[in-house]
């Protein structure tokens, strides 16, 4: 045990892969924290980077955008501005003027166009389709129609750059071009001509397929484990430990063929207890589905997320610091500022987020603050945006939301409550059943009435609104029955006349 201690000491970063018949999870675990979580259930697969054979079904001048059915229960969304010039709703000689054409005029209703999921449903929206169609790699991004070969921007050296642009120009046919991605940084032509090879078999089996004109898949990525795999590549992974004997041996398969430099990380794991209570990963999951996240100083952050966008707002709690109440302050949201862009990740939070950090009266603490939660950002794989402090102290910026966030694929809204996350108290519902008594009275003839609601409201209406349901009798004249119903939520009731 001291030994197995020893070693995961000196893992920096390590993937823990959960592989069960009916879900996948995988945990990035970096210096004993969990920093992100991905779960494919075998019934609701994500779908983003699949590509389809869809049929336009209804095209929206006024929103510059077409609904189109790729099969799915709710029919996806393209806007015009997903539709680039080198696909085949855009003629050659018409290209220049691309950039004024209306959707009207790009697509049709009843036709039939090649299409690549960008975001998954999420909530009460379709997907989101772009025409630009890319199939990645380990090194590699294949861009079909393009002619060119582009670098990844976090590759920084200028002659690297070059070196791998040389390398891959070869590559190019009337097939498409190529974009070299960050894992590609050292690699010799070998891997990449390997690379490039595969991805143009693929593409071919695509344009097979699409030769029918019907409404089916084209291409569908690869499971969690693998795509998971193949995405961190370049990362910095010390050790991938898998707890299904099947998916490591595909794993191994798979990392031999395509990536020889992660199939000695693979292990399969052998703990008497879940993998996934190893670094607390389970209830660090549980922890991320609460609004409150505590910090270490005794502050804490509240997580709002909507539809609409997510809100943080950051409270200083039990902290009183050591020196005066600025110190503190700055120090809280230096503290929580790390938090956040921690939680951004775990939580998988996109689209609009508003981070309220307690006033600052310092330009500098402020400062320090942003570039604090700027450099925090960088370690996140997924694109975002910061804006400075607006004129009432807010940090306004966006991430890139392409799947559900762990709380939308986790939880769902409340039966009682209906997602709002707050209930009417019992008093309110009892004050609603006098009033519905009376309007029911005035407008129909009965003898007496049965009021069915929850335990608690029929506490409350025998025991301290007695006195009131009591002058209600007497006010309509009729009997008012209390029934009690396990099944009623504190809020529902129903009067019923006999």
């Amino acid at each position: 045990m001291a030994q197995l201690e020893k070693i995961q000491d000196k893992i920096n970063a390590e993937l823990l892969i959960n592989v069960t018949p009916t879900e996948s999870r995988v945990a990035l675990v970096e210096h004993g924290a969990l920093q992100e979580v991905h779960i494919e259930r075998e019934l609701k697969r994500g779908i983003v980077g699949n590509i389809y054979m869809g049929k336009v079904s209804r095209v929206l001048p006024g929103m510059q955008a077409a609904f189109v059915d790729i099969g799915l229960e709710k029919a996806a969304f393209l806007h015009a501005s997903d539709i680039v010039p080198h696909t085949e709703c855009v003629a050659e000689t018409e290209k220049k003027q691309f950039q004024t054409k209306s959707i009207s005029e790009l697509v049709r209703q009843g036709q039939y166009l090649m299409v690549q999921v960008v975001k998954d449903p999420l909530g009460s929206k379709g997907a989101r389709l772009t025409t630009d169609i890319t199939l990645p790699s380990r090194y590699l991004v294949f861009m079909p129609g393009s002619a060119h070969v582009g670098v990844s921007q976090r590759i920084e050296s200028e002659q690297e750059r070059e070196r791998l642009k040389k390398i891959t120009k070869p590559f190019i046919d009337d097939d498409g071009g190529f974009i070299i991605r960050t894992a590609a940084e050292g690699v010799d032509d070998n891997e990449l001509a390997q690379d490039a090879s595969y991805l143009r078999k693929v593409w071919r089996k695509v344009m097979e397929r699409k030769q029918y004109q019907q409404i089916k898949p084209l291409y569908t990525d690869v499971k969690l484990p693998i795509r998971i795999i193949r995405d961190f590549v370049g990362m910095g992974l010390d050790r991938i430990q898998v707890d299904s004997r099947r998916t490591i041996e595909e794993l191994i398969e798979f990392t031999e063929e395509f990536i020889p430099e992660m199939a000695d990380k693979l292990t399969l794991y052998h703990g008497n207890k879940p993998i996934f209570d190893l670094y607390d990963v389970e209830n660090e999951i549980q922890k991320a589905l609460d609004k409150k996240v505590e910090l270490k100083c005794g502050g804490y952050l509240i997580i709002d997320q909507t539809e609409a966008m997510t809100t943080i707002d950051i409270n200083t709690g039990g902290f009183v610091g050591r020196r005066d109440l600025e110190e503190t302050i700055f120090n809280t949201n230096l503290e929580a500022s790390q938090a956040i862009a921690r939680q951004l990740r775990l939580r998988n939070l996109g689209g609009i987020i508003i981070i309220d950090f307690i006033d600052m009266k310092n330009p500098t603490h402020q400062q320090r603050v942003l570039d604090s939660l700027q450099l925090a950002l960088e370690q996140d794989s997924v694109k975002t945006n910061i804006s400075g402090f607006s004129s009432l102290g807010l940090v306004e910026m966006t991430r890139k939301r392409t799947r559900e966030s762990l709380g939308h694929v986790l939880s769902d809204d409340c039966p009682a409550c209906q997602g709002r996350g707050i209930m009417k108290t019992v008093e309110t519902v009892c004050y609603e059943i006098f009033r519905e008594i009376i309007r029911v009275d005035r407008a129909y003839s009965t003898d007496e009435f049965v009021v069915y609601c929850s335990n608690a409201v029929h506490e409350v209406l025998s025991l301290d609104e007695h006195q009131h349901l009591a002058e209600l009798e007497v006010y309509v004249g009729k009997k008012i029955n209390l029934k009690c119903d396990h099944l009623y939520t504190q809020d529902k009731f129903d009067v019923v006349m006999m």
